[in-house]
């Protein structure tokens, strides 16, 4: 590597990082403003720790790879959902489109640094290898899974149906990773899931994904309650990650006839409160929401705001905690950040992708039986229908 190459690269990194820290303001400015909010002397460490990388590691270092990974540590140690994406990586995300692309049934975050499943799709080839929340997915194609950005790890999993993907999966308890191999189908989400209990009077609703469609059948659902006798209302938002989170908040309205459901703020993104619309209630029903820790995203807003403004006994485990706006902005050299800029909060207050929301019964989900004949019991679903059974229609 020539000494012209390398005194290249470093202005280039040290470029990247002034672009990442400061917006890309102007030299005068950058000195004045960032001397002020602290980050001016960050620079300053960078610019050493990259000189003393530079002339004194074991080996002459790649300092384009170096520079890449610092802009990714950077990035996601301010939360998963930000990422540093390189011109390449970027090119890909742009070509990427929602037609004829497969999966398998995954639901990813990052969580301790690696991909972590939030969820698992009911049908899907996932779910038929037994994964479950909480696994942790290594490597993908070979690649640490801790060196790549969520977009790109979500990226990966994608493809055209009938393709299959390998990665690493490490499951608790278990000492080395299975290695496993899965083939991409693109499958309708399930249907909402309906049952009755007590002779009628309760009715369970499964939603599964919080889009705007299972959304209007909840409502449709809601609205013809009475006339099936149902008078009490269960609402099963286990592993419910998939939709977004303004259908979150609309669901969330039908059970609610006043109050906030949710907040939104950033730095600089504009405050937004979600309150309830009159209008838009169904009905005051008792109520009991069961959450785990696949409870993510617009699922974690219905928990949230039933539970704050005192509508509803919430029952099961602490839920994953996601709930964030994202900007893509895009750099001089075509690579692009990802970055948070907003976050939804609780009525009281509370960050869910902080905080996430831990229910006011807190119920541990069932252990696996030793006879795998025998379905294990639903210690969580049998909590939630004795509250409901207390609670007066």
């Amino acid at each position: 590597m020539s000494r012209t190459f390398k005194r290249t690269v470093f202005a280039v990194s040290i470029l990247l990082v002034a672009l990442v820290f400061l917006g890309g303001m102007g030299p005068s400015r950058v000195r004045a403003d960032s001397q002020q909010d602290g980050a001016y002397p960050e620079m300053e460490v960078y610019s050493e720790v990259l000189k003393k990388v530079q002339t004194d590691y074991v080996v002459d270092p790649n300092m384009t790879k170096v520079t890449v990974g610092a802009l990714h540590g950077l990035l996601e140690s301010l939360d998963p959902n930000s990422s540093y994406l390189t011109p390449e990586e970027y090119n890909a995300y742009k070509a990427r489109t929602n037609e004829g692309v497969a999966q398998v049934g995954l639901n990813i975050s990052k969580r301790y640094g690696y991909a972590t499943v939030v969820s698992v799709e009911p049908g899907s080839p996932a779910e038929k290898e037994q994964i479950e929340d909480g696994d942790i997915l290594e490597a993908i194609e070979g690649h640490s899974t801790r060196e790549m950005s969520l977009v790109m790890i979500r990226l990966l999993l994608e493809g055209k149906p009938g393709t299959s993907v390998t990665f690493s999966l490490v499951r608790p308890r278990k000492a080395e990773p299975d290695k496993i191999t899965l083939t991409r189908t693109v499958s309708p989400a399930p249907p909402l899931g309906q049952t009755e209990y007590e002779s009628n009077s309760i009715l369970y609703l499964k939603p599964v994904i919080l889009n705007k469609e299972r959304v209007n059948e909840i409502a449709s659902r809601l609205k013809e309650m009475k006339k099936n006798g149902n008078k009490k209302i269960l609402l099963d938002l286990r592993d419910v990650a998939e939709g977004d989170e303004e259908q979150g908040v609309r669901l969330a309205n039908f059970f609610l006839e006043a109050g906030t459901i949710a907040t939104l703020s950033g730095q600089k993104y504009p405050y937004e409160a979600f309150n309830a619309d009159t209008s838009k209630f169904i009905t005051g029903a008792p109520l009991v929401v069961l959450v785990n820790h696949g409870t993510s995203g617009p699922g974690e807003i219905v928990a949230a705001a039933v539970l704050d403004n005192k509508r509803a006994d919430v029952v099961g485990d602490r839920t994953f905690g996601e709930g964030s706006v994202q900007k893509t902005m895009e750099l001089p050299d075509g690579a692009a950040l990802i970055l948070s800029v907003a976050k939804y909060s609780s009525p009281l207050g509370k960050k869910i992708q902080d905080e996430a929301v831990t229910p006011n019964i807190v119920v541990a989900a069932s252990q696996d039986t030793d006879d795998q004949k025998t379905p294990k019991p639903d210690d969580q679903l049998t909590k939630a229908l004795d509250v409901l059974k207390q609670k007066s229609a």
